[in-house]
């Protein structure tokens, strides 16, 4: 173009004089990067922060909360009365100590309970009348109580690696609704004296092992296994896995005990309570129902009476 000194495709250059406004270190600062990555747990939209939110929202609930069925049983017992104490200490109810109130008129029964405390090591404690009384709750304690420890359950396991480390056949118990613990005693017993490997009990709704379970077994306790469960159904599948026949000991049942021909092979002989007998998903989980044969004018069986029957046949038939 006429005048001009600029020719074309030259390169301009910037006119000298006041600059042009630039980008105040927003490219640099952009440049600089904004730090370290925050940890997973500390970034809102992640998994893993809202994972220890609800674990800490479950932490918040769960403070404060009543102890639970299984956390009140594993506090001691106690047994109190001269008469009751001395009968604990003749079955050899594991006692932890002896508690006798300070100023107790000295009789035979309390003569005897300190004699045997003596004889098997028993801590012997002489407290104030008035600290016995709190300790049993402001029961008739006479001047005399002693202390039970929790009873140590072993596991449903147990009871079948008991059998297999003795080479023998496997044979246990399992109760089903029996809420008295003078029946597991009994039941205990029998299953000592009958060659069982163990009786297995469920955490909920059935006996516990008592100083009066313990007083009826008349010391079986301290000779075979207790074991819980906290689902009878799933222990017992797991025996069946195992290869045992579950077996339902209760009224109406297909075959009578003296036709039992599976008395020879592994079993878990399941009993119900009195009453209501076995409960529908037990008797379902059981590969054969076996009753026993009574006379028309006998509705029931004590449940620790028909497991003594039934144990002593299977005991019989397997020794033949």
């Amino acid at each position: 173009m006429p005048g001009s000194s600029q020719r074309k495709g030259a390169i301009r250059k910037k006119p000298r004089g006041n600059p042009t406004a630039g980008s105040g270190g927003r490219v640099r600062r952009g440049l600089e990067g904004k730090g370290p990555t925050p940890k997973a747990v500390d970034r809102t939209k992640h998994p893993a922060h809202k994972r220890a939110k609800a674990k800490e929202r479950a932490e918040k609930r769960t403070t404060g909360r009543r102890p639970d069925r299984k956390d009140s049983e594993s506090t001691v017992e106690w047994v109190y009365g001269r008469n009751p104490v001395v009968e604990a200490l003749r079955a050899g109810v594991p006692v932890s100590a002896l508690y006798v109130a300070e100023g107790t008129e000295r009789d035979a029964r309390l003569r005897e309970a300190l004699l045997i405390a003596v004889e098997h090591g028993i801590s012997l404690l002489e407290v104030p009348r008035i600290e016995l009384d709190r300790l049993t709750s402001h029961g008739a304690h006479q001047g005399l109580a002693v202390q039970i420890p929790p009873y140590e359950y072993a596991h449903p396991d147990d009871l079948l690696r008991l059998a297999y480390d003795a080479d023998q056949v496997p044979l246990i118990v399992a109760l089903d609704g029996v809420t008295d613990p003078r029946n597991l005693g009994a039941i205990t017993r029998s299953a000592a004296a009958f060659g069982a490997h163990g009786v297995l009990v469920p955490e909920r709704r059935t006996a516990s092992m008592t100083a009066s379970a313990w007083k009826t077994s008349a010391g079986a306790a301290a000779r075979i296994p207790v074991a819980r469960c906290t689902n009878l159904n799933r222990a017992l599948k797991s025996y069946k896995d195992a290869g045992l026949m579950i077996v339902g000991l209760d009224m109406g049942g297909e075959v009578e005990l003296p036709d039992l021909q599976a008395a020879t092979d592994p079993i878990v002989l399941v009993v119900g309570s009195e009453g209501k007998g076995l409960a529908r998903l037990v008797r379902e989980n059981c590969d054969l129902i076996v009753s026993i044969p009574m006379t028309s004018s006998t509705e029931s069986l004590n449940a620790g009476i028909a497991t003594g029957v039934a144990l002593y046949e299977i005991s019989r038939r397997r020794g033949q």
